[in-house]
């Protein structure tokens, strides 16, 4: 069994590496650092007996996807669980941060996480067995001023999923929307919102996220928010006026002080 994870060298994907090794399966690792890549294959290979493969590749580049098919199958390499892990935020007032950065957001989110999920999922389909894990967040569901397209970008994924997992009923294959919130990860410090207020609190563990995130994968689960607190802040925009649901995710984004 085969688990192609992207976004492998840190956080929640490196931890879903070591997971998914624990638990017997063979891994194909991809994110742009070969360096971290490889040290984090060398251990799963001296911890675990099972075969990993590192493919240092920026899935930024729209022909990323295709090319990571294509290597896989020119191996001979069939994928039972993609996760859809890679993905980055920025922070700050729309108008002001750089569009390039916030297209490539775009296509990291999105584009190429539907991208891989049609090209794997063929296959998985025709096998009668797979699984997709998109990570998504507890953003997903409102909307979030000063990390606009981030939010809307996992408002996606989360909606994409439910979807092509209504689509997937009695194939043998599903797909789980992961939904965390804060989490230890090193994520705020590439989105430069270390000044936040949402990150001042004590954040839930890269860990503790995966462990969920795959007991809900293995169990078949449509979408998982891993933690209490963060299914009750999930369930509140269901029942409060939109414009009282943005100005309550404004005031908790805000930078300190403000």
């Amino acid at each position: 069994m085969n688990a192609l994870i992207t976004g492998a060298s840190g956080g929640i994907g490196k931890d879903f590496a070591y997971k998914f090794a624990a638990n017997g399966y063979d891994v194909v690792l991809v994110a742009r650092s070969e360096d971290k890549l490889n040290a984090i294959a060398e251990e799963i290979e001296r911890k675990h007996n099972v075969q990993t493969q590192v493919i240092p590749m920026d899935l930024i580049d729209g022909d990323a996807p295709q090319a990571l098919y294509d290597q896989l199958t020119g191996q001979g390499i069939s994928v039972d669980v993609l996760v859809n892990n890679a993905g980055f935020a920025s922070y700050g007032y729309f108008h002001e941060l750089d569009m390039t950065r916030e297209m490539n957001m775009i296509q990291l989110n999105i584009a190429t996480l539907t991208a891989l999920t049609r090209l794997f999922l063929p296959g998985m389909v025709e096998r009668k067995h797979g699984k997709v894990l998109n990570v998504a967040s507890t953003a997903a569901f409102q909307p979030g001023p000063l990390m606009a397209v981030y939010y809307a970008t996992k408002a996606y994924v989360l909606h994409f999923s439910e979807a092509i997992a209504n689509e997937l009923k009695d194939t043998g294959v599903n797909i789980t929307a992961l939904c965390p919130g804060p989490t230890e990860s090193g994520f705020q410090e590439r989105a430069a919102m270390e000044e936040s207020k949402l990150v001042q609190n004590d954040l839930m563990s890269s860990q503790a996220v995966v462990d969920e995130g795959y007991d809900a994968l293995m169990q078949g689960k449509t979408v998982v928010i891993p933690g209490f607190q963060n299914k009750m802040q999930t369930m509140a925009p269901r029942f409060l006026p939109r414009g009282m649901v943005t100005n309550i995710v404004r005031n908790v984004q805000d930078r300190v002080g403000h």
